[in-house]
């Protein structure tokens, strides 16, 4: 009775509106005439526009008025929806550090805008452009807190440069947009990062405490006439791709020929139908090394374009803190062979729908089939994901999902358990209407052959920041067989109970214009050990961000940690692990430093020191970046991490180095090359890819790869590439 109480109080917090009483609003003019698209905005028609004006700061300081001026109008037609901005900036040069599409706000002057097209203040579209008409991208979720750029669309935006302004007209086809039919407003907040200045403007006041793309607090879009039904056409994305690679550990050389491609359909105003077959990822950027010395899997971000519309429909299931995730969409095209080593696993096909059905609820469809692979005793297997999501109050949801994964055939290296997996569960996600409550609530269960009891993974967290605090409280439990093979789950068999404080303070005067203390505390308990205490870590930090936009951070750690089973932090080959079936108590230092990233040249530096198990570690690491604006940019990062144990167990110095080169030709040519070394891994990575954009989402890439071992320097795995895409509308 009393969770009943509980979760009947946080369903009603979840609906609580204390946002802006007198929301700011705009009204987009319709027109029938286009607009021609060359950053002036000097049709009369301009003219007649409203105008959205007095943007308030957001950094360095939101109780003032924005320093300089920046007005937004906007106009539509049938088929687009027009932007004019007018950014007003001081005397000098602009910070810019790319041409290329998807550039960073850090680094890059840009105006933003914000469409919340269904009004929900918890998805978003995202489109911001740069004083050099350069564009990007992305899908806003979990009411501003989340944001991928991977996303893709076609729309256009011209700007022209001058000593103390910039304009920039943007034209966003209704056809690359979701929206409800018969649409009278949306919510729309455009804001601006004025980095020559180090300053952030925004047209509606947003907390700083808050991030910058909260749709919390946002204006109103309104259109003089309704919008017709959303139209998305039909895109057909075929691709070709020709490769070679030598492995040269077995000596066995590689030509194949691939073709596939993808579709995407439109289904009425609000959802989408994409279609892959025999799909490729080699354009798709490789991850960035790292050293993991932990006990515990790293989740990595996906970056393959089918996976991002509406991804967190899917992905956002479970966790908070990515301790027990049901979905993890980079388990598929991955398989462990006979040997238990991770390899690829060929996509044969997969369709998903998702998307909204109306303005309260959303439906997400994930159906893939991945290949058998005979050679290494990988079984073929269907991959299916169905989640239904519904709004309740102003922006919390409560949403229910099934994840199946089904081994196909009867081939003799499956073993029982490898059947099947399934999970199900509900998730309550609570975010107050001013965004100063938020939280996650949910039950998950798995069933898999031969066990179907207990199998729960759980959890009710809750979080509460006004301006200068911020209190978390978290608790988690995670069965010992809880299983989700679709899923991310590092570790099972725990009961966790998180504390956090943050008091904030906003200095009136001086270089630092807000630093924080914080008080963290997470302690586990093993229940299959009758609720043993195995870790704990106390957390004691102070943080700081400087007017420039450095920031600093100054840790303490006391960490206790109970090894149920012998452990190698080192990972040395042939080392004798430190024991297990005892405890570990050490303490740490940590500090970092990062400098203003709107400088041509930028640096920063990270130092750990103290004890680790039952020895020692020290760790450094310094980032060294320079720009030549606004075609180049290249970073070096080093890391070092010096481990100490008493013998008999291993020492370890663990090394590796980042080099990283982006050279824009134009806005349509762009080089990239990542090198990765590792002593850890033994490998030395190349990774250098040439793309042309030839048309709109359309690419050619030639791709580059190459691997070393590092104590002999001699070849390991080299590939090349030559990859086309077009994107087609119908």
């Amino acid at each position: 009775m009393k969770n009943v109480a509980l979760f009947g109080f946080l369903f009603a917090l979840g609906g609580f509106v204390l946002g802006q009483n007198t929301p700011k609003s705009i009204t987009a003019k319709y027109i029938t005439d286009e607009i021609a698209l060359d950053g002036t905005m000097d049709e009369a028609i301009w003219e007649t526009a409203e105008v959205a004006r007095d943007f308030q700061q957001f950094f360095p300081s939101d109780q003032v008025t924005a320093e300089y001026k920046t007005e937004v109008k906007v106009l539509y037609s049938d088929s687009h929806l027009y932007v004019g901005i007018f950014s007003e900036k001081a005397a000098g040069n602009y910070v810019v550090s790319t041409l290329k599409r998807d550039f960073g706000a850090l680094t890059n002057d840009n105006i933003s805008l914000l469409f919340d097209t269904f009004s929900d203040g918890t998805t978003a579209y995202f489109f911001g452009v740069t004083p050099y008409g350069v564009l990007r991208e992305g899908l806003v979720s979990d009411g501003g807190t989340s944001f991928n750029n991977t996303w893709d669309v076609k729309w256009q935006a011209e700007a022209t440069r001058y000593d103390d302004h910039y304009v920039v007209e943007v034209a966003i086809p209704f056809t690359s947009l979701k929206f409800p039919e018969g649409s009278t407003s949306w919510r729309f907040r455009p804001y601006r990062w004025n980095n020559q200045s180090n300053q952030q403007d925004t047209w509606v006041r947003v907390p700083q405490n808050q991030m910058l793309s909260s749709l919390a607090d946002m204006g109103e879009l309104v259109f003089e006439k309704p919008l017709g039904k959303s139209r998305t056409p039909i895109a057909l994305i075929p691709y070709v791709n020709a490769l070679a690679d030598k492995d040269y550990t077995s000596d066995e050389s590689n030509t194949q020929f691939k073709a596939g491609g993808d579709a995407k359909v439109s289904i009425g105003n609000g959802m989408n139908l994409d279609l892959t077959i025999n799909p490729d990822f080699s354009n798709v950027e490789i991850d960035d090394i790292f050293t993991n010395l932990t006990r515990f899997e790293v989740r990595l971000p996906e970056k393959r374009q089918f996976f991002i519309d509406n991804s967190d429909l899917f992905e956002n299931f479970g966790n908070t803190f990515n301790e027990a995730k049901p979905f993890f969409s980079r388990r598929i095209g991955l398989a462990r062979d006979a040997d238990g080593n991770l390899i690829q696993n060929d996509i044969i096909g997969g369709v998903r729908l998702s998307g909204k059905l109306n303005k309260d609820w959303r439906l997400g469809v994930l159906n893939i089939q991945t290949a058998k692979d005979e050679a290494n005793e990988i079984a073929s297997n269907n991959n299916l994901m169905l989640a239904l999501q519904r709004k309740v109050g102003s922006r919390s949801n409560v949403g229910v999902f099934w994840v199946n994964r089904q081994a196909m055939g009867n081939e003799a290296y499956i073993t029982p358990d490898e059947n099947y997996n399934r999970v199900i569960g509900a998730d309550y996600n609570l975010a107050s209407a001013n965004n100063i409550w938020n939280g996650k609530f949910y039950v998950h269960k798995s069933f898999q052959p031969g066990d179907h009891n207990g199998n729960l993974s759980t959890q009710a967290t809750v979080t509460y920041g006004p301006r200068r605090w911020r209190i978390i409280e978290d608790l988690v439990y995670i069965d010992e067989d809880f299983r989700a093979d679709l899923g991310f789950v590092p570790r099972n068999d725990i009961l966790k109970w998180g504390n956090g404080l943050q008091r904030i303070l906003y200095p009136k005067k001086g270089i630092i214009n807000t630093h924080a203390i914080q008080f963290l505390s997470l302690m586990y308990w093993r229940p299959t050990l009758d609720y043993k205490k195995t870790d704990h870590e106390y957390n004691l930090s102070w943080e700081v961000a400087f007017k420039d936009q450095a920031t600093a951070e100054a840790t303490f750690t006391n960490n206790f940690i109970f090894l149920t089973a012998p452990f190698d932090p080192t990972r040395s080959e042939g080392a004798i692990p430190i024991p297990g079936n005892q405890g570990y108590h050490f303490n740490q230092f940590e500090f970092e430093y990062e400098s203003n990233n709107t400088n041509l040249l930028t640096y920063g530096a990270n130092a750990k020191f103290g004890q680790f198990f039952n020895g020692n570690i020290t760790a450094v690491g310094a980032l060294l970046g320079m720009r030549i604006q606004p075609k180049a940019q290249f970073s070096l990062a080093l890391d070092y991490n010096g481990i100490r144990l008493p013998d008999p167990y291993a020492d370890a110095d663990i090394f590796f180095a980042t080099f990283r080169s982006d050279i824009t030709f134009s806005k349509s040519l762009f080089w990239n090359t990542l090198v990765q070394y590792s002593n850890q891994q033994e490998n030395l990575g190349i990774n250098s890819r040439l793309q042309w954009r030839f048309a709109p989402l359309s690419d050619l890439y030639l791709v580059y790869n190459d691997n070393y071992f590092t104590d002999t320097f001699g070849p390991r795995f080299r590939s090349i590439n030559l990859k086309l895409t077009y994107w087609l509308n119908l």
